[in-house]
Protein backbone atom coordinates (compact mmCIF):
# COMPACT_ATOMS: atom_id res chain seq x y z
CA UNK A 1 0.00 0.00 0.00
CA UNK A 2 1.17 3.49 -0.70
CA UNK A 3 1.87 6.15 2.18
CA UNK A 4 -1.47 8.59 2.83
CA UNK A 5 -2.01 9.55 -0.58
CA UNK A 6 -1.05 13.08 -1.10
CA UNK A 7 1.90 12.89 0.88
CA UNK A 8 3.19 9.74 -1.40
CA UNK A 9 2.78 12.27 -4.49
CA UNK A 10 4.78 14.85 -2.54
CA UNK A 11 7.70 12.48 -2.00
CA UNK A 12 7.58 11.26 -5.79
CA UNK A 13 7.95 14.98 -6.54
CA UNK A 14 10.62 16.01 -4.41
CA UNK A 15 12.62 12.45 -5.87
CA UNK A 16 12.39 9.93 -2.93
CA UNK A 17 13.47 6.40 -3.97
CA UNK A 18 10.35 4.12 -3.23
CA UNK A 19 10.85 1.23 -1.47
CA UNK A 20 8.17 -1.21 0.24
CA UNK A 21 8.64 -1.24 3.86
CA UNK A 22 6.15 -3.72 5.65
CA UNK A 23 3.72 -3.42 2.56
CA UNK A 24 4.13 0.25 2.76
CA UNK A 25 5.67 1.94 -0.52
CA UNK A 26 8.97 4.55 1.47
CA UNK A 27 11.05 6.50 0.97
CA UNK A 28 14.73 4.90 1.16
CA UNK A 29 16.31 8.34 0.30
CA UNK A 30 15.96 12.13 -1.70
CA UNK A 31 19.41 11.23 -3.58
CA UNK A 32 21.75 10.86 -0.66
CA UNK A 33 21.14 9.26 2.54
CA UNK A 34 24.52 10.86 4.51
CA UNK A 35 23.05 14.52 3.27
CA UNK A 36 19.65 13.41 4.93
CA UNK A 37 21.83 11.91 7.98
CA UNK A 38 24.07 14.66 8.71
CA UNK A 39 20.79 17.47 8.14
CA UNK A 40 19.22 15.38 10.99
CA UNK A 41 22.68 16.10 13.39
CA UNK A 42 23.31 19.58 12.14
CA UNK A 43 19.93 21.36 11.79
CA UNK A 44 16.10 19.68 11.02
CA UNK A 45 14.82 16.30 8.84
CA UNK A 46 11.60 15.26 8.31
CA UNK A 47 10.56 11.65 8.31
CA UNK A 48 6.82 10.61 7.42
CA UNK A 49 6.16 7.69 9.81
CA UNK A 50 2.43 7.49 8.72
CA UNK A 51 3.34 4.05 8.39
CA UNK A 52 3.16 3.52 12.48
CA UNK A 53 0.21 2.05 13.69
CA UNK A 54 -1.41 4.11 16.38
CA UNK A 55 -4.25 2.71 18.81
CA UNK A 56 -6.20 4.58 21.27
CA UNK A 57 -7.31 2.41 24.71
CA UNK A 58 -10.60 3.83 26.64
CA UNK A 59 -12.65 2.31 29.29
CA UNK A 60 -13.26 1.96 32.52
CA UNK A 61 -10.52 -0.52 32.87
CA UNK A 62 -8.28 1.27 30.40
CA UNK A 63 -5.54 1.27 32.97
CA UNK A 64 -5.54 -2.04 34.40
CA UNK A 65 -5.07 -3.50 31.18
CA UNK A 66 -2.32 -1.82 30.07
CA UNK A 67 -0.76 -2.69 33.58
CA UNK A 68 -1.21 -6.07 32.69
CA UNK A 69 -0.63 -6.09 29.15
CA UNK A 70 2.74 -3.71 29.10
CA UNK A 71 6.50 -4.21 30.92
CA UNK A 72 6.54 -1.12 31.91
CA UNK A 73 3.60 0.65 34.23
CA UNK A 74 1.49 3.29 32.73
CA UNK A 75 0.52 3.89 36.42
CA UNK A 76 4.21 5.89 36.51
CA UNK A 77 2.45 8.45 33.83
CA UNK A 78 1.05 11.36 36.37
CA UNK A 79 0.30 14.41 33.62
CA UNK A 80 -1.82 14.70 30.64
CA UNK A 81 0.28 13.73 27.53
CA UNK A 82 2.94 12.10 29.38
CA UNK A 83 4.88 8.84 27.67
CA UNK A 84 6.66 5.85 28.47
CA UNK A 85 8.54 3.43 26.42
CA UNK A 86 7.72 -0.22 26.95
CA UNK A 87 7.46 -3.67 25.48
CA UNK A 88 4.65 -5.98 25.22
CA UNK A 89 5.80 -9.55 26.27
CA UNK A 90 4.83 -13.03 25.76
CA UNK A 91 4.18 -16.05 28.61
CA UNK A 92 7.82 -16.38 27.83
CA UNK A 93 9.30 -12.84 28.36
CA UNK A 94 9.88 -12.85 24.87
CA UNK A 95 8.90 -8.99 23.13
CA UNK A 96 5.86 -8.92 20.52
CA UNK A 97 6.77 -5.57 20.17
CA UNK A 98 8.08 -2.20 21.47
CA UNK A 99 5.97 0.96 21.39
CA UNK A 100 5.58 4.27 22.73
CA UNK A 101 2.04 4.74 25.66
CA UNK A 102 0.94 8.49 26.18
CA UNK A 103 -1.27 9.04 29.05
CA UNK A 104 -4.49 11.26 27.63
CA UNK A 105 -6.82 13.40 29.87
CA UNK A 106 -6.36 14.22 33.48
CA UNK A 107 -4.68 10.69 35.27
CA UNK A 108 -7.28 9.18 37.91
CA UNK A 109 -10.18 11.31 35.69
CA UNK A 110 -13.06 9.23 34.32
CA UNK A 111 -12.08 11.00 31.12
CA UNK A 112 -8.39 9.29 30.89
CA UNK A 113 -7.47 7.17 28.08
CA UNK A 114 -3.90 5.90 26.69
CA UNK A 115 -2.61 6.34 22.79
CA UNK A 116 -0.35 3.69 22.11
CA UNK A 117 1.89 3.52 18.98
CA UNK A 118 3.65 0.15 17.48
CA UNK A 119 5.39 -1.22 14.85
CA UNK A 120 3.94 -1.77 11.08
CA UNK A 121 5.68 -4.61 10.81
CA UNK A 122 3.94 -6.28 13.92
CA UNK A 123 0.35 -4.61 12.80
CA UNK A 124 -1.70 -7.29 12.52
CA UNK A 125 -0.05 -9.86 15.57
CA UNK A 126 0.18 -6.51 17.71
CA UNK A 127 -3.70 -5.73 17.34
CA UNK A 128 -4.83 -9.55 17.65
CA UNK A 129 -2.40 -9.77 21.14
CA UNK A 130 -4.08 -6.66 21.92
CA UNK A 131 -8.04 -7.73 21.30
CA UNK A 132 -7.21 -11.53 22.91
CA UNK A 133 -5.72 -9.86 26.08
CA UNK A 134 -8.53 -7.38 26.63
CA UNK A 135 -11.20 -9.69 26.52
CA UNK A 136 -11.86 -9.60 30.11
CA UNK A 137 -11.32 -5.86 30.70
CA UNK A 138 -13.94 -2.64 30.14
CA UNK A 139 -12.20 -1.38 26.97
CA UNK A 140 -12.05 -0.73 23.76
CA UNK A 141 -9.47 -0.42 21.13
CA UNK A 142 -9.47 1.74 18.70
CA UNK A 143 -7.22 1.96 15.44
CA UNK A 144 -6.69 5.28 14.14
CA UNK A 145 -5.66 4.72 10.25
CA UNK A 146 -7.51 8.64 9.07
CA UNK A 147 -4.13 9.93 11.32
CA UNK A 148 -0.90 10.81 9.51
CA UNK A 149 2.37 10.94 11.26
CA UNK A 150 5.27 13.35 10.43
CA UNK A 151 8.79 12.91 12.32
CA UNK A 152 11.11 16.30 12.34
CA UNK A 153 14.24 15.66 14.29
CA UNK A 154 17.38 17.97 14.61
CA UNK A 155 18.53 20.55 17.15
CA UNK A 156 16.51 22.82 15.13
CA UNK A 157 13.78 20.82 15.07
CA UNK A 158 11.22 22.52 17.21
CA UNK A 159 12.20 25.80 15.92
CA UNK A 160 11.54 24.80 12.76
CA UNK A 161 8.08 23.36 13.48
CA UNK A 162 6.99 26.53 15.41
CA UNK A 163 7.86 28.77 12.16
CA UNK A 164 5.09 26.97 10.35
CA UNK A 165 2.17 25.86 12.58
CA UNK A 166 -0.76 28.21 14.45
CA UNK A 167 -0.40 30.27 17.28
CA UNK A 168 -2.49 27.14 19.22
CA UNK A 169 -0.28 24.94 18.21
CA UNK A 170 2.82 27.08 19.18
CA UNK A 171 1.47 27.71 22.53
CA UNK A 172 0.86 23.68 23.34
CA UNK A 173 4.82 23.36 22.15
CA UNK A 174 5.89 26.23 24.44
CA UNK A 175 6.39 23.81 27.38
CA UNK A 176 6.42 20.77 26.31
CA UNK A 177 9.19 18.45 28.01
CA UNK A 178 10.83 15.46 26.63
CA UNK A 179 8.56 12.46 26.58
CA UNK A 180 5.01 14.70 26.77
CA UNK A 181 2.79 15.12 24.14
CA UNK A 182 -0.25 17.95 23.71
CA UNK A 183 -2.99 18.14 21.49
CA UNK A 184 -3.90 21.49 19.80
CA UNK A 185 -6.37 21.77 16.70
CA UNK A 186 -6.98 18.33 16.25
CA UNK A 187 -3.27 17.53 16.31
CA UNK A 188 -1.25 15.46 18.68
CA UNK A 189 2.53 16.99 18.88
CA UNK A 190 4.54 14.68 20.91
CA UNK A 191 8.51 15.88 21.86
CA UNK A 192 9.87 12.02 21.29
CA UNK A 193 11.76 10.59 18.16
CA UNK A 194 14.10 8.01 17.38
CA UNK A 195 17.11 9.09 16.09
CA UNK A 196 18.71 11.05 19.67
CA UNK A 197 18.32 14.42 18.73
CA UNK A 198 15.46 16.63 20.23
CA UNK A 199 12.52 16.89 18.17
CA UNK A 200 8.63 16.06 17.76
CA UNK A 201 6.44 13.14 16.14
CA UNK A 202 2.95 14.68 14.93
CA UNK A 203 -0.23 13.00 15.04
CA UNK A 204 -2.45 14.74 12.48
CA UNK A 205 -5.39 14.29 10.51
CA UNK A 206 -4.56 12.48 7.20
CA UNK A 207 -5.61 15.82 5.15
CA UNK A 208 -3.49 18.15 6.29
CA UNK A 209 -0.11 16.03 6.63
CA UNK A 210 0.87 17.38 2.60
CA UNK A 211 0.03 20.47 3.50
CA UNK A 212 2.09 20.42 6.68
CA UNK A 213 5.16 18.67 4.90
CA UNK A 214 5.75 21.37 2.08
CA UNK A 215 5.61 23.88 4.51
CA UNK A 216 8.13 22.24 6.42
CA UNK A 217 10.12 21.78 3.43
CA UNK A 218 9.36 25.33 2.56
CA UNK A 219 11.35 26.62 5.65
CA UNK A 220 14.03 24.46 4.72
CA UNK A 221 13.71 21.06 6.69
CA UNK A 222 15.12 18.35 4.83
CA UNK A 223 12.92 15.17 3.47
CA UNK A 224 14.77 12.23 5.04
CA UNK A 225 14.19 8.66 4.24
CA UNK A 226 14.67 4.97 5.81
CA UNK A 227 18.37 5.25 5.40
CA UNK A 228 19.35 8.04 7.33
CA UNK A 229 16.73 6.79 9.81
CA UNK A 230 17.75 3.44 10.62
CA UNK A 231 21.91 5.29 10.49
CA UNK A 232 20.72 7.98 13.25
CA UNK A 233 18.80 5.20 15.24
CA UNK A 234 21.55 2.95 15.51
CA UNK A 235 24.03 5.39 16.33
CA UNK A 236 21.45 6.87 19.22
CA UNK A 237 22.00 2.46 19.79
CA UNK A 238 17.82 2.31 19.48
CA UNK A 239 16.45 -0.71 18.86
CA UNK A 240 14.90 -2.31 15.50
CA UNK A 241 12.23 -4.81 15.95
CA UNK A 242 12.95 -7.85 13.76
CA UNK A 243 16.66 -7.41 14.41
CA UNK A 244 17.73 -6.62 18.11
CA UNK A 245 14.72 -8.09 19.52
CA UNK A 246 11.64 -10.09 18.92
CA UNK A 247 9.30 -12.98 20.43
CA UNK A 248 12.55 -15.19 20.94
CA UNK A 249 14.37 -12.32 22.76
CA UNK A 250 14.02 -11.14 26.38
CA UNK A 251 14.17 -7.72 27.38
CA UNK A 252 17.12 -8.58 29.82
CA UNK A 253 19.00 -9.46 26.51
CA UNK A 254 17.96 -6.45 24.68
CA UNK A 255 18.96 -3.73 26.65
CA UNK A 256 15.72 -3.09 27.73
CA UNK A 257 15.58 -3.60 31.74
CA UNK A 258 15.32 -0.30 32.31
CA UNK A 259 11.83 -0.21 30.94
CA UNK A 260 10.64 -3.52 32.72
CA UNK A 261 8.67 -1.56 36.03
CA UNK A 262 9.39 -4.34 38.66
CA UNK A 263 7.90 -2.38 41.47
CA UNK A 264 4.73 -3.10 42.64
CA UNK A 265 5.65 -6.41 43.18
CA UNK A 266 1.33 -7.00 42.79
CA UNK A 267 1.31 -6.02 39.34
CA UNK A 268 1.42 -9.04 37.45
CA UNK A 269 2.13 -8.04 33.90
CA UNK A 270 2.30 -10.62 30.92
CA UNK A 271 5.82 -12.46 31.21
CA UNK A 272 6.72 -11.42 34.51
CA UNK A 273 7.60 -14.95 36.08
CA UNK A 274 9.50 -15.59 33.02
CA UNK A 275 11.41 -12.33 33.37
CA UNK A 276 12.09 -13.11 37.33
CA UNK A 277 13.68 -16.86 36.59
CA UNK A 278 15.76 -14.97 34.43
CA UNK A 279 17.36 -12.44 36.61
CA UNK A 280 17.20 -14.66 39.34
CA UNK A 281 19.56 -16.98 37.34
CA UNK A 282 21.59 -14.20 35.93
CA UNK A 283 22.28 -16.09 31.98
CA UNK A 284 20.98 -13.57 29.96
CA UNK A 285 23.37 -12.28 27.16
CA UNK A 286 23.69 -8.88 26.59
CA UNK A 287 22.91 -6.21 24.13
CA UNK A 288 26.20 -4.38 23.75
CA UNK A 289 27.77 -1.67 21.05
CA UNK A 290 30.93 -2.66 18.50
CA UNK A 291 33.26 0.21 17.47
CA UNK A 292 35.26 -0.86 14.42
CA UNK A 293 37.43 2.22 14.15
CA UNK A 294 39.87 0.43 11.32
CA UNK A 295 38.79 -0.96 7.21
CA UNK A 296 35.53 -2.75 7.33
CA UNK A 297 31.66 -2.81 7.70
CA UNK A 298 29.60 -4.58 10.95
CA UNK A 299 27.06 -5.99 9.81
CA UNK A 300 23.69 -7.71 11.15
CA UNK A 301 24.95 -11.89 10.98
CA UNK A 302 28.30 -11.34 11.22
CA UNK A 303 29.69 -13.69 13.90
CA UNK A 304 31.21 -11.75 17.17
CA UNK A 305 34.00 -13.84 19.10
CA UNK A 306 35.00 -13.14 22.88
CA UNK A 307 38.17 -14.85 23.42
CA UNK A 308 37.61 -17.23 26.31
CA UNK A 309 33.86 -16.43 26.61
CA UNK A 310 32.03 -17.47 23.94
CA UNK A 311 30.47 -15.98 21.02
CA UNK A 312 27.21 -13.92 19.75
CA UNK A 313 26.49 -11.97 17.20
CA UNK A 314 25.79 -8.46 15.80
CA UNK A 315 21.96 -7.94 14.92
CA UNK A 316 22.49 -4.21 13.32
CA UNK A 317 25.53 -2.53 12.15
CA UNK A 318 26.68 -0.18 9.84
CA UNK A 319 29.17 2.77 8.66
CA UNK A 320 27.78 5.67 10.95
CA UNK A 321 28.61 8.83 8.95
CA UNK A 322 28.50 10.61 12.54
CA UNK A 323 32.11 8.98 13.45
CA UNK A 324 33.27 8.16 10.32
CA UNK A 325 33.30 4.68 10.79
CA UNK A 326 31.71 1.57 11.50
CA UNK A 327 29.29 1.12 14.69
CA UNK A 328 27.20 -2.08 15.27
CA UNK A 329 24.54 -3.61 17.95
CA UNK A 330 25.73 -6.84 19.34
CA UNK A 331 24.31 -9.71 21.23
CA UNK A 332 26.87 -11.20 23.43
CA UNK A 333 27.42 -13.22 26.57
CA UNK A 334 27.07 -11.56 29.57
CA UNK A 335 30.46 -11.85 30.87
CA UNK A 336 32.04 -10.43 27.45
CA UNK A 337 34.27 -7.26 28.78
CA UNK A 338 36.02 -4.38 26.69
CA UNK A 339 37.14 -6.16 23.94
CA UNK A 340 36.24 -8.87 20.92
CA UNK A 341 36.68 -9.83 17.42
CA UNK A 342 34.03 -9.61 14.43
CA UNK A 343 34.54 -11.84 11.57
CA UNK A 344 34.05 -10.41 8.44
CA UNK A 345 34.72 -12.50 5.10
CA UNK A 346 36.53 -14.94 7.03
CA UNK A 347 38.81 -12.13 8.46
CA UNK A 348 38.70 -11.78 12.55
CA UNK A 349 38.81 -7.87 13.29
CA UNK A 350 39.26 -6.50 16.70
CA UNK A 351 36.85 -4.03 17.87
CA UNK A 352 36.07 -1.93 21.09
CA UNK A 353 33.11 -3.22 23.37
CA UNK A 354 31.17 0.00 24.88
CA UNK A 355 27.18 0.78 26.11
CA UNK A 356 25.23 0.49 23.35
CA UNK A 357 24.78 4.09 22.77
CA UNK A 358 27.46 6.11 19.84
CA UNK A 359 25.95 9.71 19.57
CA UNK A 360 23.48 11.77 21.36
CA UNK A 361 22.98 15.47 20.48
CA UNK A 362 25.40 14.94 17.60
CA UNK A 363 28.36 14.32 19.74
CA UNK A 364 30.28 11.15 20.29
CA UNK A 365 29.42 9.50 24.12
CA UNK A 366 31.36 6.06 24.29
CA UNK A 367 34.92 6.29 25.85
Amino acid sequence: MANKTALFSLHCQMGGKMVDFGGWEMPLHYGSQKAEHHAVRDEAGMFDVSHMTVVDVRGSDAEDYLRRLLANDVARLKGPGRALYTAMLNEDGGVIDDLIVYAMGTPGSTGQWYRLVVNCATREKDLRWMAEQGARFEVTLTERPELAMIAVQGPRAIEQVRAVVSEAKQRALADLKPFQGASAEGWFLARTGYTGEDGLEIMLPEDEAAGFWQALADAGVAPCGLGARDTLRLEAGLNLYGSDMDESVSPLAANMAWTVAWEPEERDFIGRKALEAQRAAGDQPKLVGLVLEGRGVLRGGQPVIVEGVGEGEITSGSFSPTLGHSVALARVPRATGSEAEVEIRGKRLPVQVVKPCFVRHGEKVYS
